[in-house]
């Protein structure tokens, strides 16, 4: 059976109006990794190690990060960073922030790739600089978003069911490592381990969820993910990933829920102890 992935909400073809490979068909990860060192002015100081592991990626995820836009010049002004999340056969993710401007001498969008944030930083001030004072976004006399927006985007990022297509590989080898890296001590119990090492096929999900944040810098890194598993008879089982790094040393962690609505209850309690707004 055929690998899941999911492709950015908005489709990276569609957004930037550039050609569509093959119509109704989303990229996979490493199509999706190798457009973006296509389009960008410096993807040579990405490692070949890390984009190896990219292009193994089983599913990849696009969301915006942060955007900024000036209207009052000669021209408009845009900035915008995208966060490429891509989710790695053990279960590990890893992620790309692609910056988009316009600030150049010409009237079209320039592209950068980075993989940490201190990096990206700099470079959005690099850019923000010449944008200059005032527009809307980050930076600007308002920093909250406009409502219209933040109700659009939220639209866009909403929760989305993936149709399920199951891997038959090593699915209890799947079950055992996933529920191995949970550190919840409520986590599913040893019935629900014996369960899955029956398991047929697993299918894993990235499960986008419309959370509104903070206008600060966004440093709370909290994703969720379904791992379906296919019984015999046709049943089937799903357990559902919490990875955040809402911890005392900031540390990422995996937890581990029979119910996606124990995941979400967790993640807020994590949010509400460090302080932080999801």
């Amino acid at each position: 059976m055929a690998q899941t992935r999911v492709g950015g909400g908005e489709g990276e073809s569609g957004r930037r109006g550039e050609p569509d490979g093959s119509a109704g068909s989303e990229p996979t990860p490493a199509e999706q990794v190798a457009e973006l060192l296509e389009r960008a002015q410096n993807g040579f100081e990405i490692g070949e190690p890390l984009l190896d592991r990219l292009r193994t990626a089983l599913m990849h995820q696009t969301e915006l990060r942060s955007y900024r836009q000036r209207n009052d010049g000669r021209r408009p002004l845009r900035c915008n960073t995208y966060r490429h999340v891509f989710l790695l056969a053990d279960g590990s993710s890893l992620v790309l922030y692609e910056l988009e401007h316009d600030t150049g001498p010409q009237e079209r969008y320039l592209y950068e790739l980075y993989t940490d944030d201190g990096a990206l930083d700099a470079a959005e001030r690099r850019v923000h600089d010449r944008i200059g004072g005032g527009g809307i976004g980050p930076g600007s006399e308002s920093e909250e978003l406009p409502a219209w927006l933040a109700e659009e985007l939220l639209l866009a990022m909403g929760p989305t069911r993936p149709r399920r297509e199951y891997v038959a590989e090593a699915s209890p080898d799947h079950a055992r490592r996933l529920l191995r890296r949970a550190e919840n001590a409520d986590g599913p119990g040893e019935v629900v381990r014996e369960l899955l090492q029956g398991a047929l096929g697993h299918h894993i999900a990235l499960i986008t969820k419309p959370r509104r944040r903070g206008t600060g810098r966004d440093a709370t890194w909290c994703r969720f993910y379904e791992h379906a598993f296919l019984l015999e008879g046709g049943g089937e089982v799903s357990l559902w990933e919490l990875e955040h790094n809402m911890t005392a040393d900031g540390r990422l962690v995996c937890e581990v829920y029979l119910d996606e609505a124990e995941a979400e209850v967790a993640a807020d309690r994590h949010a509400r102890a460090q302080g932080v707004e999801l």
